[in-house]
C-alpha cells in the first residue's frame, strides 16, 4: 500500500480539528437547559413566574417553552409583549397537563428538561444548582427542589413516596398530621427526612421536576392518560423502573403558591380520585380493588371537609376585611419600582391602605419590630428573588406576601395553598 503524500497527512489533521471546532460551535448553539411551563387561565401569575426565570437564566444556555392550553384570559397576547423570548405554543383545547408537557419537552432543544409550574417563583440560584446536582451523579435521573407557599410554610410534597396502600391510608386518614416523622406512618411525605436537606426520594412534584432528557426519551415522557394530577407520581415510578434514582434539592427554595394550579374543589376531588385509581390499576394490579374503595371512601370525606373548611376560611377572610378600616402596606424595593407598585395599588379603591415605602429589604427586619404590617409588596427588580425568599421565610406568617417584578403590570400573593390568590393588575386604559 503506498503511503499518503506529505500534504494528505498535513491536511488529515487539520480537517479533524475543523470537525471538532464545528461540533463545539454546534453544541454552543443548543441550549443546556429547556423550561417547559403549562399556563391554563393564570396570566398575571405566569408573568410573575416568567420574570424570576429571566433572573435565573441569566447567563444560561436555555430556552423558555409555555404551552398555553386554551386559556380564556388571553394569556398569549398578554405575555407576548414583555416576553418575546419565550416559545409559546397556543393549544386550540385544553389537552390536560400531561399532554401539553409532552407537547413541550419533544420540540425542547436542552440536555435537561425542567417542568415548572405558572405559579411559581424561582430563586437566582435554583436552576444552576439543580443542573450541577444531576451533572455530579450519573445515577440521578430526574431531582425535585424544596418549596414553600405564600406564606414561606415547607410544602411536604416537595418530597414524598409512593402512594402504596399503607402509605395512603395514613395521608388519607390524618395519622400523618399526628406522626409526621414517623417513617412508617408518614411515608406518603417522608416525613423522617429533614425538608432542608439534600437525599434521594421516591417522588417528584411536577410543580419542579428537572429531568435529564435521555431520561424522558426512554421512560416515553408523561402517560397521558393522567389528565391532571398524579403524572408526576406516574413518572417518577417509571425513572426509578429505568434504574435512575430522584434527588430531592432541601438546600434550595422556590415558592409555589399552588392555590392557583391546584384550586381544592369538586372537581380537583374527581380528577385526583381518577388520577390515583389509573396509578393504581398500572402499578398495582390485584390491590387495586382494596386500594380503590379506600380512596373512594377517604377522598369523598376529603372533599367534604374541604368544602366546609374553604367556606369557614372564605367567611372568616369576608370578616376580616370588612372590620379592616386600613392595611398597613410596606413596599420594599427600589423607588421608582415602589411607586409604580403603589400606583397599581392606588388604582385599586377596595382596601384603604397606608404604604410604607422601604428601599432595602433589611429594612423591614428594623421596622416590622414598631409597626404592625398587613401585607409587604416586594419588589423583584433590584431585590433579588433568593433574599426575598429568604425574608418570607423568617418573617410571621400572618403577613400577606405578593410579588411585583420589574416591568410586570401586576401585584400577585396568596394566602393560603388551598384556595385562589390575590392579584392587582393595572388598569387598562
Amino acid at each position: 500500500m503506498a503511503n499518503c503524500c506529505p500534504a494528505t497527512r498535513f491536511i488529515r489533521p487539520i480537517i479533524a480539528a475543523a470537525k471538532k471546532l464545528l461540533f463545539l460551535l454546534l453544541l454552543k448553539l443548543l441550549p443546556l437547559l429547556s423550561i417547559i411551563i403549562v399556563n391554563y387561565n393564570v396570566k398575571y401569575f405566569i408573568e410573575q413566574c416568567l420574570y424570576s426565570v429571566q433572573k435565573a437564566i441569566t447567563g444560561m444556555d436555555a430556552e423558555v417553552i409555555v404551552v398555553d392550553n386554551n386559556s380564556a384570559d388571553e394569556s398569549v397576547a398578554y405575555l407576548k409583549e414583555n416576553f418575546m423570548w419565550v416559545n409559546f405554543i397556543a393549544n386550540k383545547e385544553n389537552t390536560g397537563y400531561a399532554k401539553a408537557n409532552n407537547q413541550g419537552w419533544q420540540m425542547a432543544k436542552g440536555d435537561y428538561i425542567l417542568f415548572l409550574n405558572p405559579d411559581t417563583i424561582l430563586g437566582e440560584e435554583s436552576l444552576k444548582k439543580s443542573i450541577t446536582a444531576l451533572q455530579q451523579d450519573n445515577r440521578l435521573g430526574a431531582l425535585g427542589i424544596r418549596m414553600i407557599d405564600g406564606t414561606g410554610h415547607f410544602l411536604p410534597e416537595s418530597k414524598r413516596g409512593f402512594p402504596s396502600p399503607s402509605a395512603s391510608f395514613f395521608k388519607l386518614s390524618g395519622l400523618v398530621k399526628i406522626f409526621p416523622r414517623s417513617g412508617t406512618i408518614a411515608r406518603y411525605y417522608m416525613g423522617w427526612l429533614p425538608g432542608r436537606e439534600n437525599n434521594e426520594i421516591e417522588v417528584l412534584s411536577g410543580a419542579y421536576m428537572m429531568v435529564k432528557k435521555e431520561v424522558l426519551e426512554k421512560t416515553g415522557g408523561f402517560d397521558e392518560q393522567f389528565f391532571m394530577y398524579g403524572e408526576d407520581i406516574d413518572l417518577s415510578y417509571r425513572i426509578r423502573q429505568a434504574g435512575y434514582k430522584n434527588y430531592y434539592l432541601g438546600e434550595n427554595t422556590i415558592i409555589h403558591f399552588k392555590g392557583e394550579s391546584t384550586k381544592k374543589d369538586s372537581r380537583y376531588v374527581k380528577l385526583f380520585y381518577k388520577a390515583m385509581g389509573i396509578f393504581v390499576r398500572k402499578h398495582y394490579g390485584k390491590k387495586s380493588l382494596a386500594f380503590n374503595l379506600l380512596m373512594q371512601v377517604a377522598i369523598a370525606a376529603g372533599g367534604v371537609v374541604s368544602f366546609f373548611s374553604q367556606l369557614f376560611v372564605s367567611r372568616r377572610q369576608a370578616v376580616a376585611t370588612a372590620e379592616t378600616k386600613i392595611i398597613h402596606t410596606m413596599i420594599a424595593g427600589e423607588p421608582a419600582e415602589a411607586k409604580k407598585a403603589a400606583a397599581i395599588l392606588m388604582g385599586h379603591q377596595l382596601l384603604k391602605r397606608k404604604i410604607t415605602c422601604l428601599p432595602d429589604i433589611t429594612e423591614i427586619y428594623n421596622v416590622i419590630q414598631s409597626e404592625q404590617a398587613g401585607e409587604i409588596i416586594f419588589c423583584a427588580g433590584t431585590l433579588r428573588y433568593t433574599d426575598i425568599i429568604q425574608c418570607i421565610e423568617s418573617l410571621p406568617g400572618n403577613i400577606a406576601y405578593k410579588f411585583f417584578a420589574a416591568g410586570s403590570n401586576s401585584i400577585v400573593g396568596s394566602m393560603s395553598k388551598n384556595s385562589s390568590g390575590e392579584i392587582v393588575a393595572l388598569q387598562e386604559d
